[in-house]
């Protein structure tokens, strides 16, 4: 045999001794990470599986938001509506987890990847800098004296204040297309309709299996009255779905008096009166307010007197209706929506009880207890702090025992300035479809703004998303408006035609 020919050889043995091994070393990784799963399964849950298995399509879908961050933000505001069914349904998954994921994601996205499509002059506005402020008294109460626990403070952060500014800063980078405010109406009607649609599924075919495991562990002492379902569709439960489900009821009733084609108006009628339903079938006494508060908002933006007064008495009389009249006392849903109007309301007198108790408890704190003391995690984290035992059922109440007199203030004032500021912009709007939508969406942030008294809404999820988007989006529109005609230049064209 040649010396070639050995050579040869000797290269095919090495090569094929070499595949051996590096196949081998695979298959050796392969079942350590077989392995590695099983265990982390069996110790952790399903949850664990279901992870591994969406690992790659999640890969694949971060890198299809850095090539296209428009799909963050519209992927975020749909998890945002089905983050709570999946949670009930996969035991041990973390879901609010996601929220972060996507809106870090589509920030470095923005930053890193798309850095120059993207101006940011844009954020260079008030709402940006009243958001900021917000976010810099957040970090300020690390610091606070009541020494509050730090976990409790970047749990609570996170709806607090984290989600506010990611989405209002992202929104203002992406969402920024005269379109983008239908498709954002679109994506937030149809994802209530298909609520309110599950929720009548829940009332007259009942619970699933997971959703019944849910009740049995703890979820029934809230949602179970009087032998009565109160139903919660896949939302966080019955008080978020009736408040935003009602919040949406007034956006579509608003939109359906708008300039737009008989079918459309059809269309938002008839997902307004189902948003309404569901509303009342969520037993939720305090969504009541979110049309209150919305309608009482359309009435005023509109500017038409005689409206104005045909809409307070039809509105007065459906109160008295409620309040003074037994209309509808064989109904279960009215029944409770007509305690909601009641002073002398058991649940109305433990709340005052509780807020003259923080009232004296707080009288020396002027910037509260600090984040993360009151509510789900002031019992979990702070349980050695006083307030931590006294519900809140408010977020109102909840920002001012977290941030105290002053930071209360600050917010309200925050809060006062946003519906003063959009008020303005949609008073001066020119373009009659856009004034309707941006009322909608005004209309909808002032009830939401007014439930709130009554539960934690503006704090959860969707109702934060819709609400924050809806600031931006009316901060926006005066670059979609139609130009103004000015009335010297019409006079100085008709007296040239005459001229000629």
């Amino acid at each position: 045999m040649s010396s070639n020919a050995k050579i040869i050889e000797m290269g095919g043995d090495l090569f094929y001794n070499s595949r051996n091994k590096l196949g081998n070393g695979w298959l050796l990784v392969a079942i350590a990470m077989a392995v590695f799963m099983g265990m982390s399964i069996a110790k952790n849950g399903v949850a664990t599986g279901i992870l591994f298995l969406v690992f790659p399509f999640a890969i694949g879908f971060v890198t299809w938001i850095f090539y296209q961050p428009r799909v963050g933000i519209l992927s975020f505001l749909v998890y945002c509506f089905i983050m709570p069914y999946l949670g009930k349904h996969i035991s041990g998954l973390q879901v609010g987890m996601g929220i972060e994921a996507i809106l870090f994601s589509t920030l470095f996205a923005v930053i890193f990847y798309q850095r120059n499509r993207f101006r940011k002059r844009h954020l260079n506005n008030d709402l940006v800098w009243l958001t900021i402020s917000w976010m810099v008294l957040t970090f300020i109460q690390i610091g606070n004296p009541e020494r509050p626990s730090i976990l409790g403070w970047v749990y609570e952060m996170r709806s607090a204040t984290l989600y506010w500014v990611l989405t209002v800063v992202l929104t203002f980078l992406i969402l920024n297309k005269r379109t983008d405010i239908d498709l954002f109406l679109n994506i937030i009607i149809i994802m209530s309709v298909i609520g309110a649609l599950y929720g009548m599924k829940q009332l007259y075919l009942g619970v699933d299996e997971a959703e019944h495991k849910w009740l049995e562990e703890g979820g029934k002492k809230t949602h179970i009255l009087f032998g009565k379902l109160r139903i919660f569709s896949y939302y966080f439960d019955a008080a978020q779905f009736g408040a935003s489900q009602g919040h949406l009821a007034i956006v579509c009733i608003i939109l359906a008096t708008g300039p737009h084609k008989l079918l459309k108006k059809a269309w938002f009628a008839i997902a307004g009166l189902l948003l309404f339903y569901g509303m009342l079938i969520s037993g939720t006494r305090g969504a009541l307010f979110a049309i209150v508060g919305g309608g009482l908002m359309f009435l005023i933006l509109i500017k038409q007197t005689k409206i104005l007064l045909l809409g307070a008495i039809v509105g007065g009389g459906f109160i008295g209706m409620l309040k003074y009249t037994n209309i509808g006392s064989g109904n279960a849903e009215i029944v409770r929506l007509r305690s909601s109007l009641d002073p002398k309301d058991a649940s109305l007198q433990v709340r005052l009880m509780n807020q003259a108790i923080l009232r004296d408890y707080l009288g020396s704190k002027p910037f509260g207890t600090g984040v993360g003391t009151m509510g789900q995690w002031g019992e979990k984290f702070n349980a050695d702090k006083y307030i931590s035992h006294i519900p809140p059922d408010s977020l109102y109440v909840k920002i001012w025992g977290m941030y105290g007199i002053v930071g209360f203030i600050m917010w309200f004032g925050i809060m006062l300035y946003i519906l003063g500021k959009s008020s303005g912009i949609i008073w001066r709007t020119r373009d009659p479809v856009l004034k309707n939508q941006l009322i909608a969406l005004c209309g909808g942030t002032a009830g939401i703004l007014l439930c709130s008294y009554g539960n934690e809404v503006l704090n959860t999820m969707p109702t934060s998303a819709i609400v924050y988007i809806s600031w931006v989006l009316i901060w926006l529109s005066p670059r979609w408006d139609i130009p103004e005609v000015k009335t010297e230049s019409i006079a100085v064209n008709s007296e040239e035609q005459q001229l000629l």
